[in-house]
């Protein structure tokens, strides 16, 4: 990642001088200002990573500078090189913030550790503001990203069945956000406070499995040389998020029921009853009705964990989400990557949504981090995108024209035709026989409303 660094000194020879120390250095980015506007429009405009500064400014006493810069940015360092070597000074600058002093002139190496220190330093408080954020914003119903009637509707029944202790059946194809919705409810619900404990069922053996849950006692089999609690035990107060349930063997599924009915188990090799308080949330990709009709599911089981079942659907059934999500994973990544106001050409917008996305939200936003990593400026362009996916656009809009030709019987006349006007009409055709009603014309057209909307806005 690129480190940006200010310098802010009224003379330009110890600017060359610093300069100069810096181009033995890497992945550094120099700014040069001379003002205090200038200084206050880098910080409000970029993240800098440090400033250098003499602490010389018209009209501002040196500590009051100081001041005005920790109270725009209070974790930004700042390097203050000065020709004043007096000590009282110096303390007054290192009480006010300022991260080392440095009296001129001075060694190349004094600067240059101090700042690879700053840098470092730098560096990880701006992780660990990253992280905080993280922690307080990322599981709460604002980060399920998405406006569709279907997302809202996801919404609220989430919403509903927070503040209870009802089991929750959540399905939806792979990478819908099945985990993200199940951790939204334990966080909004009265046991936030307690563990949630998640298990993958799918990812684990079948005899892994079993003792992942359930626990075992010491000797219960070959290896096991201490007692262990099970992931029901350690969920105990909280909520246990079994993903992939339909992955279990029957076996496991009529100890899982028994857990759901009586609130007790026992551990592998255990006489001990064991009693636990565990809030159930289960999701699955697979059809478990189906799977029940195949024997392949318990019937009785699938009844007790499809008390309040939510179904998240797959991408390509709310494409109105689309830009809303591609939009929240790039300033994701750009911040990530320390890239800032990148954005999408108008050209990308219509691809991402004309594609249909088999791999949901998680192929979205993988497109998208890829896309923040290739992009050199400020612009993703198609360029930046799997070919795939532009080969899949392309090939959507033009089935989609030969259909419309199809169905009408339109003949090319010799002189030729305009598809731009063709579509045009076609589009206000649409808004006329459904009254203006975009979701009507759009099924007319056999386009989902995104699309529609984007041909809105290309015909104004």
């Amino acid at each position: 990642m690129v480190s940006r660094v200010l310098i802010a000194d009224d003379e330009e020879r110890i600017m060359r001088n610093i300069k100069a120390i810096f181009e033995e250095m890497e992945n550094i980015e120099i700014i040069k200002a001379q003002d205090i506007s200038s200084i206050v429009d880098f910080i409000d405009r970029e993240r800098l990573h440090l400033i250098i500064t003499d602490l010389r400014v018209p009209k501002m006493g040196r500590l009051e500078f100081l001041k005005y810069i920790k109270s725009k940015d209070t974790d930004l360092p700042i390097i203050v090189i000065t020709g004043d070597d007096s000590i009282e000074t110096a303390v007054e600058a290192m009480k006010e913030g300022a991260f080392d002093y440095i009296t001129n002139p001075f060694e190349e190496d004094t600067l240059t550790i101090a700042v690879k220190k700053a840098l470092k330093m730098r560096s990880l408080t701006m992780e660990n503001r990253y992280l905080r954020k993280e922690l307080e914003s990322h599981y709460n119903f604002g980060n399920i990203i998405g406006n569709s009637p279907k997302t809202l509707e996801v919404l609220l029944l989430a919403g509903d069945v927070s503040r209870t202790d009802s089991t929750v059946f959540i399905s939806g194809e792979s990478g819908t956000g099945k985990e993200l919705v199940a951790r939204a409810i334990h966080f909004n619900s009265l046991r936030k406070s307690a563990p949630l404990i998640t298990i993958n069922c799918a990812a684990l053996p079948e005899n892994l499995l079993e003792s992942e849950l359930f626990g075992y006692e010491r000797g219960a089999f070959t290896g096991a040389e201490r007692s262990k609690k099970g992931r029901f035990e350690l969920a105990n107060g909280g909520t246990l998020f079994l993903d992939e349930i339909s992955e279990m063997n029957p076996i496991i599924q009529a100890k899982v029921l028994r857990v759901v009915e009586e609130k007790e188990l026992e551990r592998l090799g255990g006489t001990e009853t064991i009693k636990v308080d565990v809030r159930i949330i289960c999701a699955s990709n697979k059809n478990l009705e189906e799977y029940v009709k195949n024997g392949r599911f318990r019937e009785d089981l699938y009844y007790r964990i499809n008390v309040f079942p939510i179904n998240f659907p797959p991408l390509r059934e709310r494409p109105e989400d689309i830009l809303s999500l591609a939009r929240h994973f790039l300033e994701h990544y750009s911040v990530k990557m320390g890239k800032f106001s990148l954005k999408m050409s108008k050209n990308v917008e219509k691809i991402l949504v004309s594609c249909k996305w088999d791999g949901n939200v998680r192929e979205l936003k993988n497109c998208i981090e890829r896309a923040v990593i290739l992009c050199k400026g400020d612009l993703i362009t198609e360029e930046h995108l799997p070919s795939v996916l532009v080969k899949e656009s392309l090939s959507n809009y033009d089935n989609g024209m030969y259909k419309i030709v199809k169905m009408m019987d339109i003949s090319l006349p010799p002189e030729g035709i305009s598809l731009d006007e063709l579509e045009k009409h076609l589009v206000l055709q649409a808004l006329k026989k459904s009254k203006n009603n975009k979701t009507k014309a759009a099924k007319l057209l056999g386009l989902s409303r995104g699309t529609f909307r984007y041909r809105l806005e290309k015909y104004e």
